[in-house]
């Protein structure tokens, strides 16, 4: 199963132009909010149809603007996955199902199955408001693998859920992808659900679709400021070129990196996890003042200022276990390192 995906979508000021290919796989779609993630499944599914380009489903034409081509929605062979999850309020979880089923001569056995398989035959005679939100998505679920489907559509698919019901049911997603054989697109802004979920991720920026990559590149050479900051990284600064170093004349501090430094290089950024109390002398080695301490959950967060910073410097941020924040001698001077390796470089 493939799919190929280039199309462009204009909304008032707003402009979609999105790129990319999927397999049989999960592939997540990442980004902030109104970046143009569920539009693009919508165009994918035939709900909104695109200004420009072309969708093709397996050897399938499902769009072409060119060649005067837009499949409705009903023959696209696509299972939309909506946020509030669209059961039809006034049918029963049975006939919900049963609504989606092709072949009607297998309607029953096909129901059958479903039911028994999302463990919802004793729900069977209930309508989506008598039940919880996690029952009203496993229906859903079942609804969409009714229709037989070559694409899993899931448009942020836990937004609508409390943390603890999301963590039970991501497991219980996890299962049913498992057996599906096509491709999932998955909609999400959160990088922790696409690091657990997905095998490949596309970020989308004000629009704009970058290039696919695995989710190790992400998290450990986004190419892009953008794919950082979803990624998690919050230390950026400006950053001016030195052979194998880079300059931040925010925080006056010259910077050895561990991979050749582009000579375009404009800004530079490092995870707050990868700032670490120096052991001793070494690269990359500065002292701060602490100027503030947070307390997360499970981490400390101290907002440092590198010595020499500019006034309105951005503050650099690091991550520690409490246990090692605990143990340090001084907390409000504090030398600290970052490791060549750790330090992402991003361009124009």
């Amino acid at each position: 199963m493939s799919l190929s995906v280039d199309i462009r979508k204009k909304l008032g000021k707003f402009q979609l132009q999105v790129q990319f290919e999927a397999g049989d796989e999960r592939l997540a779609l990442l980004g902030a909010s109104g970046c143009g993630k569920s539009l693009t499944l919508r165009c994918v599914a035939g709900i909104i149809r695109p200004d420009a380009g072309k969708i093709v489903l397996d050897g399938v034409t499902l769009f072409d603007s060119a060649a005067g081509v837009d499949l409705p929605p009903q023959r696209r062979r696509v299972g939309y996955l909506f946020q509030q999850y669209a059961l039809f309020p006034n049918m029963t979880v049975r006939q919900n199902i049963a609504a989606a089923v092709r072949d009607r001569a297998a309607q029953e056995e096909t129901v059958s199955t479903l039911l028994r398989r999302f463990r919802l035959e004793e729900l069977a005679v209930l309508k989506p408001g008598q039940l919880s939100g996690g029952q009203q998505q496993r229906t859903a679920l079942a609804r969409i693998l009714a229709s037989q489907p070559q694409v899993l559509l899931l448009d942020e698919p836990f937004s609508a859920l409390d943390s603890y019901l999301k963590s039970q049911l991501e497991l219980e997603l996890m299962e049913t992808l498992d057996q599906f054989p096509g491709t999932v697109l998955w909609v999400s802004h959160d990088r922790g659900e696409v690091f657990r979920s997905c095998q490949r991720v596309c970020v989308i920026d004000g629009g704009q679709s970058q290039p696919v990559q695995d989710l190790s590149q992400l998290f450990h050479a986004p190419g892009t400021e953008a794919a950082a900051r979803l990624s998690g990284c919050k230390n950026f600064a400006d950053a001016l070129p030195r052979g194998e170093e880079v300059y931040l004349p925010a925080w006056d501090l010259t910077l050895r990196c561990g991979r050749p430094v582009p000579s375009d290089a404009v800004r530079a950024g490092v995870r707050a996890r990868f700032v670490r109390p120096a052991g001793g002398p070494g690269e990359n080695v500065f002292p701060c003042a602490v100027a503030r301490v947070v307390e997360d959950v499970f981490s400390t967060i101290v907002i440092l200022r590198p010595e020499g910073a500019e006034p309105d410097a951005p503050p650099l941020r690091m991550e520690l276990d409490k246990m090692i924040w605990r143990a340090l001698p001084d907390r409000e001077r504090i030398t600290v390192q970052i490791a060549p390796r750790d330090i992402l470089l991003f361009r124009h």
